[in-house]
């Protein structure tokens, strides 16, 4: 008889484990105006904003040391954004599963602007529109640096120890 109820409470268990959608990290889509709302805004946290793609070998390469980031600063003012350059159409088929095979901690957003023409120059006048490129900045302290290349670990902690709150 417990035997039984052993079995059935372990087939419930097994059923709803199954059943439960596993964790993935949301992506969320943006448009150009909330990305220069987060640009622009007064606060005094570091932001390291990357812009990277699924198809972008260089932006797959460096990614796992802005996840070292997220994870070193986790209860500091440091936020990293890992911004994707993928088009909004591929959301589903490409961005959420690499995100979610690579268990991505950092806040990933898909940037849904298809001319990149018409905001580029708004965010960074120096910014070819090549990728990887990252944005460092803290607002409230006026601190900026811009970096139009694939980052070594140590170059990217270089600058984040030059800007650290």
């Amino acid at each position: 008889m417990i035997t039984r109820k052993l079995n059935l409470l372990l087939a419930a268990l097994a059923f709803i484990l199954i059943s439960a959608p596993a964790f993935a990290q949301q992506v969320k889509v943006i448009k150009y105006k909330e990305l220069e709302q987060i640009r622009n805004a007064p606060h005094d946290t570091l932001y390291v904003v990357n812009f990277w793609a699924t198809w972008c070998k260089p932006c797959i390469k460096e990614m796992p040391y802005f996840e070292a980031l997220t994870a070193q600063y986790k209860n500091q003012p440091v936020r990293v954004m890992l911004v994707s350059m993928d088009a909004a159409e591929d959301l589903e088929k490409r961005v959420k599963p690499f995100v979610q095979k690579r268990s991505l901690k950092s806040d990933v957003l898909l940037l849904d602007e298809v001319d990149a023409n018409t905001w580029i120059d708004k965010l960074e006048p120096k910014w070819s529109g090549a990728i990887p490129a990252t944005m460092v900045f803290n607002n409230k302290r006026k601190q900026y640096e811009f970096v139009e290349k694939e980052l070594s670990q140590e170059e990217l902690q270089s600058i984040i120890l030059k800007y650290k709150p």
